[in-house]
């Protein structure tokens, strides 16, 4: 599977660090920005897949897991540090659990919403994929 994890790029600094995205850090165009915060441990999000758009998806505070699958095979990635971020190219499918306390997830998105990009139904994303 092909799974990239992105270094942000960071300025250590003794009153705090700062993460740096700009326009050669992500591999896209960034259309659209938001964060899920507020989530319950037991809560899974995500649940699709998206025929056009790429993300990037970083835990700007606390933990949470990606579990991603391509229709052939399962890959977990454990996001815990904000200076690394994860690129889930499109037709990938995605579901986010096992959230910290605390946990944030920024999001990176290569188009604005459009609801026709997304596969909301596991069978219908495998079905895509032959």
């Amino acid at each position: 599977m092909d799974i990239q994890i992105i270094d942000i790029p960071k300025i250590i600094n003794r009153h705090g660090n700062i993460a740096v995205v700009e326009n050669d850090t992500i591999p896209f165009d960034v259309q659209r920005v938001y964060y899920l915060y507020d989530i319950p441990s037991s809560a899974v999000r995500g649940g699709h897949s998206h025929k056009k758009l790429q993300q990037v998806l970083i835990a700007i505070s606390g933990s949470f897991d990606v579990v991603l699958k391509d229709g052939k095979s399962i890959e977990t990635v454990s996001l815990n540090k904000p200076d690394k971020g994860l690129l889930i190219k499109n037709n990938m499918w995605r579901e986010l659990e096992n959230f910290s306390s605390g946990a944030v997830c920024l999001v990176l998105a290569s188009t604005v919403f459009e609801e026709e990009d997304y596969i909301r139904d596991f069978d219908e994303f495998l079905e895509s994929k032959k």
